[in-house]
């Protein structure tokens, strides 16, 4: 069954959301909803990412505390900073080097780099050995990069290796 329909939770959605979306359930309709259904997850399988293993439970409570924590605290310093216009920021590109090669690991990293404000995840190198980021405001480069990979990087490999 499961190779008939590798995800079939996407496979009803896909189903629902088109006969909603045409405002109809005639027999058309559901017929080819029902082929969409069946056949979009079945071409996208090979696209879907690993199964994922989450070794330390409490570390993805940790690290979504500290990421909450930054998102916060980034967006309060980088409005008060736009407000109070009392310096203007030192932008520039950090490269990162990475220890984490789990492509799920990377994901979230990236995710994690592009929520708190003032960072952008930009690159990711071939070889996956290190990352390209754009920081608005830098202080040291090197405590930064410290930074980075206790706060997210270290507990991600934790999480996924």
């Amino acid at each position: 069954m499961k190779r008939l329909l590798p995800a079939p939770l996407l496979s009803a959605a896909l189903f629902a959301i088109w006969l909603v979306l045409n405002e109809t359930a005639n027999p058309g309709h559901v017929v080819l909803g029902i082929v969409l259904g069946v056949a979009i997850p079945w071409l996208a399988a090979p696209l879907r990412p690993l199964a994922v293993r989450i070794r330390r439970p409490a570390t993805v409570l940790r690290l979504g505390a500290a990421v909450f924590h930054d998102v916060i605290a980034s967006n309060l310093a980088v409005a008060w900073g736009v407000v109070t216009g009392s310096r203007a920021p030192r932008a520039a590109f950090v490269a990162i080097p990475l220890e984490l090669r789990d492509p799920n690991g990377l994901a979230a990293l990236a995710i994690i780099t592009t929520v708190v404000p003032g960072t952008v995840w930009s690159e990711l190198a071939p070889d996956r050995s290190a990352v390209l980021l754009h920081v608005f405001d830098l202080d040291d480069e090197a405590t930064f990069v410290a930074h980075y990979k206790s706060r997210y990087e270290r507990p991600l490999r934790e999480i996924f290796e």
